[in-house]
């Protein structure tokens, strides 16, 4: 009479616990680097749709007549970049939209927050990696503050 194997060996089982384990070892750094070039491709996206929604609002000026660029970007430290609640009271538009849907503030770590009162200076954090973005109303530009690897990697 025969035994029917219908289990695996312990020396099984250790093998292949061993080979999921150099596996993960192996895929997690790739992830995290993945997740970073992801992260910063993202930031990369918002500052082109930033600047591109300062030049679009100038020009919405100027056909108005108004040769000004918009004076704050954000009115409230949620919802980023969706325009100006203060506007000069010589200007007859008081209602200077940015963007309509804005971008939701992130944290500390990952995504925009604003770093000053006036709405002028934002950080844009990758892994806890903090870039400086400054706007400067007088010429309507939106620059990295700095000259360091992630202000290159998401401003050029």
């Amino acid at each position: 009479m025969q035994k029917s194997k219908n289990a695996f060996t312990m020396i099984e089982l250790i093998f292949v616990i061993v080979i999921l384990g150099i596996l993960a070892a192996v895929a997690l750094p790739k992830l995290e680097k993945t997740k970073r070039q992801a992260n910063i491709v993202s930031g990369r996206a918002d500052v082109a749709t930033i600047r591109s929604a300062i030049v679009n609002e100038r020009q919405a000026q100027l056909v108005k007549g108004n040769a000004s660029y918009i004076p704050n970007l954000s009115d409230n430290s949620t919802t980023l970049f969706t325009g100006s609640g203060t506007v000069p009271a010589e200007e007859k538009d008081h209602n200077r939209t940015l963007m309509m849907y804005g971008i939701k503030a992130g944290s500390q770590i990952d995504g925009w927050t604003v770093k000053d009162d006036a709405f002028l200076v934002y950080d844009y954090a990758v892994n806890g990696t903090k870039t400086e973005f400054i706007y400067t109303p007088v010429d309507g530009k939106f620059m990295c503050a700095e000259d360091i690897a992630d202000c290159n990697a998401l401003a050029n």
